[in-house]
């Protein structure tokens, strides 16, 4: 119980820091909210006022009085809701984006394999769930809460001027009350955070099957589908169902207590009034009163299931922020030439994935000269990918080093190492935006003929004019729409626009149709003509002109050499080689 309480101590300590900010703001819907409160408790008086001196001596001025005198307190009252509600709405939606852009913007900085052993729709869901979430509660039920609890401590203070002997009763109703809001709150509490989970379950599995949508309905996997969705359905609305089931419970029995002990106030106040010892305006202050102290604690009991929400919700954002990268920049990082020459070397560099035992990459010594094109070649798994990964230090090596013109790249700033680097992947990342904006992707400030000369360049130009917007048509969700050689001739235009020293090539054409590959083959050389260029390659027809090739199996390099010369002096590369091109020659 001990660590729920500190992590929902640190829920509430992450609200109160980007709500701290705009002290102003909360100061006067305070000062708002405590105004509203006061004349709702003044209209006690107001009643009073009403029964005694309005309707008891039977004065129509009097009765004019004291109605002027009520409207006037509900003009007052509707003036002070409205500057509570802009108030307290704007505080919820300014600190609601407040979140967002801060938990995106550290999400930005956590290294890649964070988001390896994290599912993107749960990460999604705690971005726009919870946060939506923590808006209501701060728009509406924190208010509703705190104007409660000052309706609840007014209320008893004006009951006991009002009549003791009553508030007496309505006092020795309060434990009962508070008993239930502790016991059910608590499970409340942690079946909110559960349901949380649960739901963020729910939009994942949606993000998967939809985002798989062609493989789901190419292996008539539908039904299996619906059978696996309705049960993580299921099991949200399982969780839900006792969340609700105790949040009914404790509303049911502080209603079933208030209006009891309101009742029985009723009661004795009734004795009172006729045997002359309070007024009748008296008693009905008092009920007033008392229904106000009741309203409190039923709104109250109703609250704390949404706070205790909040509280989950806050907490699973808190994780997030709290998430550390294992990629860090030094604390005093070295710098590289204004132009970087493209050297790379390997000292025994080893690396295993966390939870494997064997190493994706285990003492690797290789050195690539500027300007150099450099192949990788092997089965899959032999670690060629792992290496690009730890080039662009998505991963740390374990042991050895990996240095960039002569500077070991650990104590080079990420983004300025990063920089060096231009890659295109076998299954290029399109994003949503104009064709231009993604080729401008790594380089904003690159003028219209620059996207232009560089679209040419990949032989890219002509498919882009053909579109309905040319450069300015937007991309759906991964540039769907667009060929795969399409899709890949974009990478290719983005990399040249690019320019960096060093040129990452990972299977650019594996999946391409003969047409497209022989369209990317042409605007290749270019892409790789100064640069030092590492090309990751299955299929060895495209590679065999590259200046060396490095054989690599079970995270080794075996062999290293040019395309004859491997022919007679690693079996491995020749077994490959014989079945590509007698594939080819088929």
């Amino acid at each position: 119980m001990s660590v729920l309480s500190s992590r929902h101590r640190t829920a509430l300590s992450l609200a109160a820091s980007f709500i701290a900010p705009y002290r102003l703001r909360v100061a006067g819907a305070l000062l708002a909210l405590m105004f509203t409160a006061a004349i709702t408790l003044s209209m006690g008086q107001g009643i009073r006022l009403l029964v005694d001196q309005g309707l008891a001596t039977q004065s129509v001025t009097a009765l004019k009085q004291s109605l002027l005198l009520f409207l006037l307190l509900v003009l007052a009252l509707g003036v002070g809701t409205f500057a509570r509600f802009y108030q307290v709405s704007w505080l919820a939606e300014r600190v609601v984006a407040d979140i967002r852009q801060r938990v995106f913007n550290h999400l930005l900085t956590l290294h890649p394999g964070f988001f390896e052993a994290n599912r993107a729709s749960e990460i999604q869901s705690r971005l726009t769930a919870d946060t939506t979430l923590l808006q209501t509660v701060i728009g509406s039920s924190l208010s509703l809460a705190l104007r409660n609890a000052i309706m609840l401590l007014g209320g008893i203070v004006l009951l006991f001027v009002t009549n003791a002997k009553l508030t007496a009763i309505v006092v020795l109703a309060l434990p009962l009350v508070l008993v239930p809001i502790l016991l059910f709150g608590r499970r409340v509490r942690a079946l909110a955070r559960q349901s949380q989970d649960r739901v963020a379950d729910v939009g994942s599995y949606v993000a998967e099957t939809l985002g798989q949508i062609k493989t789901v309905q190419a292996y008539s996997h539908e039904a299996e589908d619906r059978q696996r969705f309705a049960a993580t359905v299921e099991a949200s609305f399982a969780t839900a169902r006792r969340r609700i089931t105790q949040r009914a419970w404790l509303i049911s029995v502080v209603i079933i207590l208030v209006l009891g002990a309101v009742g029985l106030m009723l009661w004795v106040g009734g004795l009172d009034v006729i045997e002359g010892r309070i007024s009748g305006g008296d008693l009905a202050a008092f009920v007033f009163y008392s229904l106000i102290v009741g309203g409190a604690l039923g709104t109250l009991s109703e609250v704390i299931g949404d706070l205790q929400s909040a509280a989950g919700a806050a907490e699973r954002i808190a994780e997030l922020l709290a998430s550390r990268s294992l990629i860090v920049a030094p604390a005093q990082p070295r710098s590289l030439p204004a132009t970087a020459q493209g050297a790379l070397q390997l000292e025994r560099v080893r690396f295993t994935y966390a939870g494997r035992e064997r190493p994706a990459l285990d003492g690797v010594d290789l050195e690539v000269r500027p300007g150099e094109t450099l192949a990788l070649v092997g089965p899959s798994g032999a670690g060629k990918s792992t290496l690009f990964d730890l080039l662009l230090r998505f991963h740390d090596v374990d042991e050895g080093r990996i240095s960039l013109d002569g500077v070991p790249i650990a104590e080079l700033e990420p983004a300025a190492l990063r920089r060096c680097f231009a890659l295109v992947s076998q299954q290029p990342a399109l994003f949503h935006g104009t064709v231009a904006e993604n080729l401008r992707y790594g380089r904003l400030d690159a003028s219209d003929a620059e996207v232009e000369a560089a679209a040419r360049a990949a032989h890219a130009h002509e498919f882009i004019v053909a579109l309905p917007q040319g450069y300015d048509t937007p991309l759906g969700e991964a540039g769907l729409g667009l060929s795969g050689g399409q899709r890949q001739r974009l990478a290719i235009a983005r990399a040249l626009l690019a320019d960096a020293p060093i040129l990452l090539l990972d299977e650019a054409t594996s999946a391409l149709d003969a047409e497209s590959e022989h369209l990317i083959q042409q605007a290749l050389p270019q892409l790789m003509a100064g640069r030092t260029t590492l090309v990751i390659a299955h299929r060895l027809a495209t590679v065999k002109d590259a200046d060396r090739i490095a054989v690599l199996e079970h995270g080794r390099i075996r062999a290293i050499g040019r395309h004859a010369q491997l022919i007679e002096s690693d079996p491995l590369y020749a077994r490959l080689a014989e079945l590509q091109f007698e594939v080819d020659r088929e």
